[in-house]
């Protein structure tokens, strides 16, 4: 069953080695370890449901509390502190899109705002119940996940929207296809949810963002449904597609969606690279970014993330061989050394062709080739990263991550000052932050900066949130001076709202807020987040 108060399925954990442990302790000190709110004690907090009686409609406590958050940091604080104090006060279900008009309407005339949920996996605060004194209704497009239609010809696949990841891939596979989007939170995260925060998936190098694999589809508003034909290209004006691509919920429910699939790849091959520094190693994936090399991914780890993940995969005498193989190569991944992991996808050819490019131009920068062995353990384990997050909570630290994309020119210095930011952000309190870094999702022009920190928790959730907001401002602080979008692929929800007028302009937000107010004139959708 998935956790209430966590990451994935509870029969799955992450442990982390003694070596990670000890790593851990000697940057920012010892843990201390957290019992939790139980969820006795969660549902007595729960009062009793503002909404009427509807037969789509769960106002059982245990459904409104498994409902009532995301996975942000936030998120996180206020379940398991037992700081929680808003709860949907009902979560609909509907099993077609003639019901989540049934809903709407419902909604309007009890007055109740309505927030959409997919697979609750926002790590921004999508989700959060706003507060007043009117009802909050969830509809939750679980039931709204079936293969619609396969058009082979065209290359299009219509699906319901709360199709979460390895059911879309289930169904396109057996028939031949594939729509190649791995977002890290795959395995629950849902086509509708990737459509509305306007997703990336990990293979975007090769497949494209999900604006590139939106075709069309259909979105009920409460001023009525608004349907997007696919059309292979159009210059008929505006694409009214990108009104709903990162509406987060703003403008009405997505309730079905058409995406441009491919048929299934003859090879994938993921291998891995190590540079004997940060200098090369970015000269080197730029290169072969501008090149245009037959990629499907490329992922650069830091000093400080290689020496992490090296740290979180146990096995000490493999990685003790690895090490030792490497220094003879002149690669210190002790010191300056920097892991890429990169992936070739595609017909056979293509892939040999693509291979042989991007490693022809990673020796030009003194990389050194480990072939498939660490690329196929970041495959294989890529979607298991998330779960560390409860581990590390258990063992008292706080982890969160925050992402950019700048320009080639600043990738360097953004991502020094995104660091340095929150390393010292916690000073004045003499608290250490674990901070480091990989480049992924690369174009010609630049790439995403991901950034991951970690931290010890306080006692109590007020302290946690005051370290939580020093750091969150301190990064988007640095983002917003080196000209970066305040979101590549999390989208802008609560926690990013703030920042989002540097990039859209204050006349930008504006005309926002009126495609809102066009689709959601009483404004019951999702209140207080995007704008």
């Amino acid at each position: 069953m998935r956790r209430w108060n966590g990451w994935g399925d509870d029969k799955v954990d992450f442990h982390l080695s003694g070596s990670a442990q000890g790593m851990l302790e000697e940057l920012i000190g010892s843990g201390t370890p957290r019992e939790d709110v139980d969820l006795a004690g969660m549902l007595a907090k729960i009062p009793a449901s503002r909404l009427p009686d509807h037969p789509l409609v769960d106002r059982e406590p245990l459904t409104r509390l498994r409902h009532a958050v995301g996975q942000s940091f936030p998120d996180w604080v206020q379940i398991r502190y037992g700081d929680l104090r808003r709860f949907p006060d009902g979560v609909a279900f509907p099993n077609d899109d003639r019901e989540v008009g049934v809903l709407l309407r419902y909604a309007a005339e009890t007055e109740a705002r309505v927030i959409p949920y997919g697979g609750g996996t926002s790590v921004v605060g999508h989700l959060t119940t706003p507060k007043g004194d009117q009802p909050v209704l969830m509809i939750a497009t679980t039931r709204l996940n079936q293969l619609q239609k396969l058009d082979r010809r065209n290359y299009l696949a219509t699906f319901g929207a709360g199709v979460n990841g390895p059911d879309l891939e289930a169904a396109l596979r057996a028939e031949g296809f594939t729509l190649g989007h791995y977002p890290q939170s795959f395995e629950y995260s849902t086509l509708g949810g990737w459509v509305a925060a306007r997703s990336s998936g990990q293979q975007s190098l090769g497949y494209g963002r999900i604006e590139d694999m939106f075709a069309g589809g259909r979105m009920y508003t409460p001023t009525g449904i608004f349907d997007m034909n696919t059309l292979p290209a159009s210059a008929a004006g505006p694409d009214l597609r990108h009104m709903v691509l990162g509406s987060e919920g703003r403008m009405g429910v997505i309730s079905e969606a058409t995406v441009r699939i491919r048929r299934l790849p003859e090879a994938e091959r993921f291998h891995a690279v190590f540079f004997p520094d940060w200098t090369l190693a970015e000269q080197a994936v730029r290169e072969v970014s501008q090149a245009g090399v037959p990629l499907s991914m490329m992922r650069l780890s830091n000093a400080m993330e290689t020496q992490t993940n090296l740290a979180l995969a146990g096995k000490e005498r493999l990685i003790n061989g690895l090490k030792q193989y490497l220094e003879l190569r002149r690669v210190n991944v002790a010191d300056q050394g920097c892991m890429l992991i990169i992936g070739f996808t595609g017909a056979r050819a293509i892939v040999k062709a693509g291979r042989r490019k991007a490693l022809e131009l990673c020796r030009r920068y003194r990389g050194v080739h480990m072939y498939r062995m660490l690329g196929e353990a970041w495959r294989k384990n890529r979607f298991r990263t998330p779960y560390a997050r409860n581990e590390l909570w258990r063992l008292g630290y706080g982890v969160d991550t925050l992402e950019t994309c700048v320009h080639w020119d600043v990738v360097g210095e953004a991502m020094a000052g995104i660091e340095a930011a929150l390393r010292n952000a916690l000073n004045v309190e003499n608290e250490a932050v674990h901070v480091f870094t990989h480049l992924s999702h690369f174009y010609s022009s630049g790439c995403s900066i991901y950034t991951t920190y970690l931290f010890r928790l306080p006692a109590n959730g007020e302290a946690a949130m005051a370290r939580w907001r020093r750091l969150k401002e301190a990064a988007s602080e640095q983002i917003v001076k080196y000209r970066g979008t305040i979101s590549h692929q999390h989208g802008v929800g609560e926690d990013h709202q703030p920042y989002l007028v540097h990039e859209k302009t204050p006349l930008g937000i504006d005309l926002i807020k009126q495609n809102c107010a066009f689709f959601d004139p009483k404004g019951m959708m999702n209140p207080g987040k995007l704008v």
